[in-house]
């Protein structure tokens, strides 16, 4: 629609501009359309001045040139637009005045190397915040395979927000994700929209670091909704962004196979025997790989088979001299 002159308008107003002796009839018959709808469609060409009573025949409606009726709709749309600016304009010098009258009462969010944050409220609130800041690029680590649906439900307008202003989104997942449907379902939603997600063995915590100036670390790993902490210290989050990229080189991308080395292992494979040989308790090696115990339990078995070990210590003895450990 141009100028607020609809296509059935448009349609009548130009037919007018090239037959300005039509009537009604006319216009009915040239058009195909019912007399009914060649009224109503100029009562509107009316309201919008480009059709006005005749000084002579007050019943009979004349046409405005263009030159005049289609330059004072756009001085109109021009006031218009002129209007909303300034309404636009107030509104941001009014959203700028609460927001710095918001950290007058909360100095610490802007002076201080670090924030606790306590409760899933609070925590989510401080994303939300972040993500309205974050501009360049937002880094994360999702060590949970199974996200519940409220996180889904959270997630899912943020990152839509900063993808739709061309932020970049890197996300690594651990393997497990392909066990749980509505986890994988929305990383490859997030791959298809522009963010780009990998997944590796095993991750050590939770972690969102937003333009690689502030950090968001959960304060509990094993349950990241009990509270977290906001790191602004430049040292620290750039050790941070350091991890994240080392664990982005070594991860898959998602929907890829999964790489073996010239071994034959894979990175979860290589992942469970590092963990084993440290002391490890299979439990813990379990936890770390988001995976359970029987998963565990089965990749071990899989690997002295391959090995042709009788104890763990012996597959423990083996991978150490066929190079299968990583060295100290």
């Amino acid at each position: 629609m141009l100028l607020g002159i609809g296509s059935a308008e448009e349609t009548v107003y130009r037919t007018i501009l090239e037959n300005p002796s039509y009537g009604v009839v006319e216009l009915s018959l040239e058009l195909g359309w019912p007399v009914h709808q060649i009224r109503d469609t100029l009562d509107e060409l009316a309201k919008l001045s480009l059709l006005r009573p005749s000084w002579e025949e007050p019943d009979v409606l004349r046409l405005v040139r263009p030159e005049v009726g289609l330059a004072a709709l756009l001085a109109r749309e021009e006031a218009a637009l002129l209007a909303k600016q300034q309404e636009i304009e107030r509104s941001r010098m009014a959203v700028a005045q609460m927001i710095a009258a918001y950290a007058d009462q909360n100095p610490a969010r802007s002076g201080e190397d670090s924030e606790s944050l306590v409760g899933i409220d609070t925590i989510r609130a401080r994303i939300e915040e972040q993500v309205a800041e974050c501009r360049q690029e937002l880094l994360g680590f999702e060590p949970k395979s199974a996200q519940t649906p409220d996180n889904i439900a959270a997630s899912r307008p943020l990152d839509e927000a900063l993808l739709d202003r061309g932020t970049a989104i890197r996300v690594v997942y651990t393997d497990s994700i392909r066990n749980d449907q509505p986890t994988s379902a929305y990383a490859a939603w997030l791959t298809e929209r522009g963010g780009q997600v990998r997944t590796t063995p095993g991750l050590p915590l939770r972690m969102l670091v937003f333009d690689r100036r502030v950090a968001l670390l959960p304060t509990d790993p094993e349950d990241s909704s009990v509270g977290a902490v906001l790191l602004r210290g430049a040292g620290v989050v750039t050790a941070l962004v350091a991890l994240f990229e080392q664990t982005w080189g070594a991860a898959t991308p998602l929907g890829e196979e999964r790489r073996r080395d010239e071994k034959g292992l894979s990175h979860q494979e290589r992942e469970v025997l590092r963990l084993l040989s440290a002391g490890l308790t299979d439990e813990a090696v379990a936890r770390r790989l988001d995976v359970s115990v029987r998963t565990l339990r089965r990749v071990t078995a899989d690997l002295m088979e391959r090995l042709e070990a009788r104890s763990r210590f012996q597959a423990g003895y083996l991978a150490a001299t066929r190079g299968w450990l990583p060295r100290p």
